[in-house]
């Protein structure tokens, strides 16, 4: 394993980060408030508890998972974009670096920036709402289980895309409705059954479930389900990932 590859793409990555901090961190911590502002005061007030949690704290596994999820995508996607937009791409396949480095190398700075994004929302929700931890490690392994997977498929996509606008298409179009119709601002026992029975052929359900179970110790489905569905999903983007090595497929040709 050539480590001091993996820690040039990876410290290339977070400069990257960190030179635009204020738009990376600042942004979410906006969305995020405007969210407590409107749900968790103007709506939160008006509801009652759910499976005993207040609505404020009930929401707030949601919108972590909401821009982990985006913040994972977009950060990943556009991050092997960018080489093979101004042709460095080549200059990273020539050097004595393995695919596997060079995934390790984006993918981790991604879900590194995530983790990161995820921690300061956890810390703004702390000014809004008041809410407790049940499984502090379970919490944290969801919250980068999340963010490796989610930036493997961030990877993928950047990968994919021709163009800018494709970068947008999957996270606006694909993820963020799931992720509002994955049960972050509500519970989805609070449905019909038939559309319980749908929602559940939503992954992102799984993943704001377990990250869920961990603070407040109740899920909408099992946590052993919801791990095993993140699992799942991240073994399909790394075997997606590992057949466009092989081919060679929008990065050699």
């Amino acid at each position: 394993m050539n480590i001091q590859a993996i820690r040039a793409i990876y410290g290339f990555e977070m400069a990257r980060f960190f030179r635009t901090i204020t738009q990376s961190l600042l942004a979410p911590v906006v969305s995020t408030s405007l969210y407590f502002v409107v749900f968790g005061s103007a709506i939160g007030s008006r509801m009652t508890d759910i499976e005993g949690v207040t609505y404020g704290a009930f929401i707030v596994p949601g919108l972590t998972m909401l821009s982990v999820l985006s913040q994972s995508v977009s950060n990943a996607s556009f991050g092997i974009y960018m080489p093979r937009f101004v042709g460095t791409i080549f200059e990273i396949l020539s050097a004595p670096i393995s695919a596997v480095e060079i995934v390790v190398g984006y993918v981790g700075a991604a879900a590194s920036k995530s983790v990161v994004v995820g921690i300061v929302i956890l810390l703004t929700a702390r000014m809004f709402v008041t809410f407790s931890v049940v499984h502090p490690f379970w919490m944290l392994a969801f919250l980068v289980l999340t963010s490796l997977t989610f930036s493997l498929f961030g990877f993928i996509i950047g990968i994919w895309a021709d163009g800018f606008e494709k970068l947008q298409i999957i996270p606006l179009m694909v993820i963020t409705p799931l992720t509002f119709l994955g049960g972050s601002f509500y519970s989805i026992n609070m449905l019909p059954p038939f559309w319980q029975k749908v929602t559940l052929c939503n992954p992102v359900v799984y993943l704001v479930s377990g990250f869920r179970w961990s603070f407040y110790g109740t899920s909408d489905v099992s946590v052993e389900l919801s791990l095993g569905m993140t699992f799942l999903f991240m073994l399909a983007c790394l075997g997606c990932i590992t057949a466009i090595f092989r081919s060679g497929y929008r990065i050699k040709n």
